[in-house]
């Protein structure tokens, strides 16, 4: 997979390319969101620690602060764009919207936690009845078994 800050720079590209030969910025969505996702991305391999054997601990800290901040420049940029072309309401119409999906994208994940954390406590329970109704169907058969042997049945 590729490195979220070559999708920023392949998505800003194309962006800035399209907007200098007169595009409408309305037309650039899907680059516009390859951009936006490869900032998130960006910015939560910043956040996150990571360890990486090959690379000592400045190395990677730099990394991750160059591609931050490149990510950022390009948000800025784009964010000139967008004012330039379509104004301020725009630009936080779109961070509103942004803020929206991405709350609803994890919404929608911890939902689906929920589900399969409830799902496998269902088969637990599941598999738990079962082995209890074969114990007893065991301990039963076990005991008619026996008294047949001695000879009370």
């Amino acid at each position: 997979m590729a490195e979220p800050i070559t999708i920023c720079i392949a998505a800003f590209t194309a962006i800035k390319t399209a907007v200098s030969a007169g595009r409408e910025i309305q037309s650039l969505g899907s680059d516009i969101g390859k951009l936006f996702d490869g900032i998130d991305a960006v910015r939560k391999n910043h956040n996150k620690a990571k360890s990486n054997p090959f690379k000592s601990a400045n190395e990677e800290a730099m990394e991750t602060f160059i591609a931050k901040q490149k990510a950022d420049d390009m948000e800025n940029e784009l964010r000139q764009i967008v004012l330039a072309t379509r104004g301020v309401v725009a630009w936080q119409e779109l961070i509103q919207l942004r803020a929206d999906i991405r709350r609803k994208r994890r919404e929608e994940s911890l939902l689906i936690q929920r589900r399969k954390a409830k799902f496998w406590d269902d088969v637990f329970v599941i598999i738990g009845i079962l082995c209890g109704v074969l114990l007893f169907v065991g301990v039963v058969g076990g005991c008619l078994i026996y008294l047949r042997t001695v000879g009370h049945i």
